[in-house]
């Protein structure tokens, strides 16, 4: 499992590049951050998890998107198998933070602690800092503009 929201090592144009292609391997092709966009619970609407998705892989991040109505253990199979840097959660139903909690718990006891979880959708400021206490790397809101989203996989 890779590094997650980390700097680019190396980058071409139209391909971000976090993990450099292992010493005296040869000519290796640079790795990409790949994404699990997930919709977990009863959430039926997932344009917001679409757009999102398809601003990463216009920004050369390779996205997985698993559709609607997962389970956490669902989506934490799913991130394992495969083999993604970071979990994407969009939530539009109010159960973010048990969600998350259940997601990155089970992340954990797979031993994939180290797939970042980030969360998006309808996220009322107050629920933030409990995000980030369960271990949720970044939130963001509705509203937050794509660039600013697309920049955090791009950014330290």
């Amino acid at each position: 499992m890779g590094t997650g929201l980390a700097a680019p090592v190396t980058t071409e144009p139209g391909r971000l590049c976090v993990r450099p292609p292992t010493a005296g391997a040869g000519l290796a092709a640079p790795v990409t951050v790949k994404v699990l966009i997930a919709k977990p619970g009863l959430d039926g609407h997932d344009r917001g998890a679409k757009v999102v998705a398809q601003a990463l892989r216009d920004a050369g991040v390779e996205v997985v998107y698993t559709g609607l109505k997962r389970t956490p253990e669902e989506i934490v199979a799913e991130a394992i198998q495969e083999d993604v840097d970071v979990v994407g959660l969009s939530v539009l139903s109010g159960a973010h933070v048990l969600l998350a909690r259940k997601v990155i718990e089970g992340l954990k006891a797979k031993g994939a602690g180290d797939i970042r979880v980030v969360v998006g959708g309808i996220i009322p400021p107050r629920d933030v800092a409990a995000l980030t206490t369960v271990g949720v790397s970044q939130v963001f809101p509705m509203g937050t503009p794509l660039p600013e989203i697309v920049a955090a996989f791009k950014e330290p």
